[in-house]
């Protein structure tokens, strides 16, 4: 095995890359420099206690009902950073439990149902935090896109609405439109993948010193659980978002612009 601890020394080290960027923003005079010392901080802070924390989580003797309840905090977490983000969207917060609840069900299901993966915790907790952090991207996009549509489109939406059409035939080529918008970055970067960019999961591996061929064929089950997450919660919050904006009757309630 490759030797990969790189220290306090070797961390504190690394800190040049963020000074490299706050100089970069200072000599442009980009107004970000406070915001890039604050993430990284945060991020230091949250991972150094997020470390500790997985290191309860994941040893071999844990019980596992431990891992189920880290996957629940982040799904819940994830669920609560939606509605953050996206106030303008009705129902954000259920909806996107709802969403990453059916994600987690199929994609990890799937994983560790059909035996891909050991169900342990070491296995399920950064492969649960795969699914739920793209899935997360994946549906603020989705839903503000979809509320977006329905807002600027609302005239040809009614308009076939009067002509007879149910809410869900009126709404589908808007609602086709931002679920595009929501998936072909996933999409492009599935297809990028190994030529353009080496993705962080492969990174850690090699780095670790397994077998790169591993690596690989770690990586690409990882791809596929990221797609298929980002798939299965996009098209939940789309069905779900679609019976929130309209009523029983087939009509489009109103969508306030909300300034996030």
């Amino acid at each position: 095995m490759a030797d990969t601890d790189i220290g306090l020394v070797g961390l504190a080290l690394s800190g040049i890359l963020v000074g490299l960027a706050l100089v970069l923003s200072l000599v442009r005079r980009l107004g970000i420099a406070r915001e890039m010392i604050v993430a990284a901080a945060r991020a230091l802070v949250q991972l150094l206690i997020v470390g500790v924390a997985l290191g309860l989580v994941v040893e071999d003797d844990s019980p596992l009902i431990w891992t189920w309840l880290w996957l629940v905090a982040m799904v819940v977490f994830a669920s609560w950073t939606v509605g953050q983000r996206a106030r303008e969207v009705p129902q954000a917060r259920c909806l996107a439990f709802i969403s990453f609840t059916a994600a987690a069900v199929v994609t990890l299901g799937v994983l560790f149902g059909l035996g891909v993966f050991e169900p342990t915790g070491q296995a399920m907790v950064p492969l649960g935090g795969m699914m739920v952090g793209n899935a997360m991207t994946g549906t603020v996009v989705a839903s503000r896109r979809i509320v977006a549509e329905a807002r600027d489109k609302r005239d040809l939406i009614e308009a076939r609405l009067a002509l007879g059409l149910p809410s869900n035939e009126a709404f589908a080529p808007h609602l086709r439109e931002a679920l595009r918008t929501a998936l072909v970055p996933q999409i492009e970067s599935t297809k990028a993948v190994g030529i353009v960019f080496l993705p962080g999961a492969m990174t850690g591996l090699i780095l670790a010193g397994v077998d790169p061929a591993e690596a690989v064929r770690i990586q690409i089950a990882v791809m596929y659980l990221v797609l298929g997450s980002v798939a299965t919660t996009t098209s939940v919050m789309a069905l779900g978002l679609t019976r929130a904006m309209f009523t029983a009757d087939h009509r489009l309630r109103w969508l306030p612009l909300v300034e996030n």
